[in-house]
Protein backbone atom coordinates (compact mmCIF):
# COMPACT_ATOMS: atom_id res chain seq x y z
CA UNK A 1 0.00 0.00 0.00
CA UNK A 2 2.97 2.28 0.46
CA UNK A 3 3.49 1.86 -3.68
CA UNK A 4 -0.20 3.20 -3.85
CA UNK A 5 0.58 6.32 -1.77
CA UNK A 6 4.06 7.20 -3.51
CA UNK A 7 2.08 7.15 -6.69
CA UNK A 8 0.15 10.27 -4.85
CA UNK A 9 2.73 11.92 -2.99
CA UNK A 10 5.21 14.53 -3.62
CA UNK A 11 7.54 12.73 -1.14
CA UNK A 12 8.23 10.12 0.60
CA UNK A 13 7.31 11.65 4.13
CA UNK A 14 4.01 12.55 2.37
CA UNK A 15 3.31 8.85 1.07
CA UNK A 16 3.67 7.35 4.89
CA UNK A 17 1.78 10.18 6.45
CA UNK A 18 -1.07 9.29 3.77
CA UNK A 19 -0.62 5.19 4.71
CA UNK A 20 -1.21 6.18 8.28
CA UNK A 21 -4.13 7.75 7.45
CA UNK A 22 -5.30 4.88 4.83
CA UNK A 23 -4.42 2.29 7.73
CA UNK A 24 -6.08 4.12 10.47
CA UNK A 25 -9.49 4.36 8.09
CA UNK A 26 -8.96 0.58 7.20
CA UNK A 27 -8.72 -0.47 10.47
CA UNK A 28 -11.75 1.57 11.27
CA UNK A 29 -14.05 0.84 8.09
CA UNK A 30 -12.90 -2.70 8.35
CA UNK A 31 -16.25 -3.69 9.60
CA UNK A 32 -17.84 -2.60 6.39
CA UNK A 33 -15.98 -5.00 4.40
CA UNK A 34 -18.45 -7.52 3.38
CA UNK A 35 -16.48 -10.01 2.47
CA UNK A 36 -17.44 -9.93 -1.20
CA UNK A 37 -14.53 -9.06 -3.60
CA UNK A 38 -10.74 -9.27 -2.95
CA UNK A 39 -10.12 -7.90 -0.22
CA UNK A 40 -6.61 -6.63 -1.31
CA UNK A 41 -8.61 -4.38 -3.76
CA UNK A 42 -10.97 -3.28 -0.73
CA UNK A 43 -7.98 -1.77 0.92
CA UNK A 44 -6.13 -0.55 -2.24
CA UNK A 45 -9.67 1.42 -2.77
CA UNK A 46 -9.71 2.83 0.83
CA UNK A 47 -5.87 3.69 0.73
CA UNK A 48 -6.96 5.89 -2.52
CA UNK A 49 -9.56 7.76 -0.68
CA UNK A 50 -7.45 8.50 2.20
CA UNK A 51 -4.37 9.81 -0.28
CA UNK A 52 -6.98 12.11 -2.09
CA UNK A 53 -8.87 13.16 0.54
CA UNK A 54 -5.23 13.99 2.78
CA UNK A 55 -4.11 15.86 -0.86
CA UNK A 56 -7.01 17.90 0.01
CA UNK A 57 -6.72 18.76 2.80
CA UNK A 58 -3.12 19.97 1.40
CA UNK A 59 -5.14 22.14 -0.51
CA UNK A 60 -3.98 21.19 -4.08
CA UNK A 61 -4.47 22.89 -6.66
CA UNK A 62 -6.06 21.62 -10.32
CA UNK A 63 -5.88 24.31 -12.76
CA UNK A 64 -8.96 24.35 -15.04
CA UNK A 65 -7.49 24.62 -18.28
CA UNK A 66 -10.91 22.96 -19.83
CA UNK A 67 -11.10 25.78 -22.28
CA UNK A 68 -7.40 26.33 -23.21
CA UNK A 69 -6.38 26.09 -27.23
CA UNK A 70 -2.88 23.70 -25.72
CA UNK A 71 -5.07 21.14 -25.01
CA UNK A 72 -2.73 18.03 -26.41
CA UNK A 73 -4.37 15.16 -27.94
CA UNK A 74 -1.53 12.46 -28.56
CA UNK A 75 -0.80 9.48 -26.98
CA UNK A 76 2.32 8.84 -26.38
CA UNK A 77 4.29 5.16 -25.73
CA UNK A 78 7.99 4.67 -24.70
CA UNK A 79 9.65 1.11 -23.44
CA UNK A 80 10.93 2.67 -20.39
CA UNK A 81 13.38 -0.78 -19.53
CA UNK A 82 15.71 1.21 -22.41
CA UNK A 83 16.09 4.14 -19.88
CA UNK A 84 15.87 2.68 -16.66
CA UNK A 85 16.78 -0.71 -16.69
CA UNK A 86 14.56 -3.80 -16.35
CA UNK A 87 15.12 -3.65 -12.36
CA UNK A 88 14.58 -0.23 -11.52
CA UNK A 89 11.55 1.11 -13.92
CA UNK A 90 8.88 0.90 -11.39
CA UNK A 91 10.80 3.12 -8.60
CA UNK A 92 12.25 5.60 -10.98
CA UNK A 93 8.93 6.22 -12.84
CA UNK A 94 7.68 6.55 -9.51
CA UNK A 95 10.09 9.65 -8.76
CA UNK A 96 9.80 11.11 -12.36
CA UNK A 97 5.35 11.38 -11.44
CA UNK A 98 6.48 12.88 -7.95
CA UNK A 99 8.17 15.75 -9.66
CA UNK A 100 4.75 16.24 -11.56
CA UNK A 101 1.80 19.41 -9.98
CA UNK A 102 -0.15 17.21 -7.82
CA UNK A 103 -2.97 17.81 -9.80
CA UNK A 104 -1.64 16.72 -12.24
CA UNK A 105 -0.39 13.27 -10.44
CA UNK A 106 -3.68 13.25 -9.23
CA UNK A 107 -5.30 12.67 -11.96
CA UNK A 108 -3.18 10.80 -14.04
CA UNK A 109 -2.72 8.40 -11.45
CA UNK A 110 -6.19 8.02 -10.70
CA UNK A 111 -6.79 7.40 -14.53
CA UNK A 112 -4.17 5.45 -15.75
CA UNK A 113 -3.03 3.33 -12.93
CA UNK A 114 -6.54 3.11 -10.60
CA UNK A 115 -8.89 3.02 -13.97
CA UNK A 116 -11.62 5.50 -13.19
CA UNK A 117 -13.06 7.22 -15.83
CA UNK A 118 -12.72 11.03 -15.92
CA UNK A 119 -16.34 11.67 -14.88
CA UNK A 120 -15.28 9.36 -11.78
CA UNK A 121 -12.12 11.67 -11.29
CA UNK A 122 -14.37 14.59 -11.64
CA UNK A 123 -17.13 13.79 -8.61
CA UNK A 124 -14.47 12.72 -6.77
CA UNK A 125 -11.77 15.85 -7.51
CA UNK A 126 -15.19 18.08 -7.67
CA UNK A 127 -13.62 19.57 -10.97
CA UNK A 128 -15.44 19.59 -14.67
CA UNK A 129 -14.73 16.47 -16.82
CA UNK A 130 -12.81 18.59 -19.17
CA UNK A 131 -10.54 19.68 -16.09
CA UNK A 132 -9.47 15.97 -15.78
CA UNK A 133 -9.00 15.34 -19.63
CA UNK A 134 -6.59 18.31 -19.75
CA UNK A 135 -4.97 17.43 -16.01
CA UNK A 136 -4.21 14.14 -17.99
CA UNK A 137 -3.36 15.44 -20.94
CA UNK A 138 -0.56 17.89 -19.66
CA UNK A 139 0.49 15.17 -17.40
CA UNK A 140 1.17 13.21 -19.87
CA UNK A 141 3.28 15.81 -22.01
CA UNK A 142 5.35 16.63 -19.04
CA UNK A 143 5.80 12.92 -18.73
CA UNK A 144 7.24 13.26 -21.77
CA UNK A 145 9.35 15.93 -20.94
CA UNK A 146 10.91 14.29 -17.94
CA UNK A 147 11.53 11.29 -19.89
CA UNK A 148 13.05 13.33 -22.59
CA UNK A 149 15.46 14.51 -20.45
CA UNK A 150 16.44 11.28 -18.27
CA UNK A 151 17.18 10.27 -21.68
CA UNK A 152 19.19 12.96 -22.31
CA UNK A 153 21.46 12.06 -19.63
Amino acid sequence: MFGVCLYYAGSREEAKDMLQEGFLRIFKDLPSYNGKGNFEGWMRRVVVHSAIDFLRKQKIKIVDFENSEHEQKNSYEMDTSALFGQNDTAGSLVKLMQQLPTGFRTVLNLYVIEGYSHNEIANLLNISTGTSKSQLSRAKEQMRTLLKEKLIR
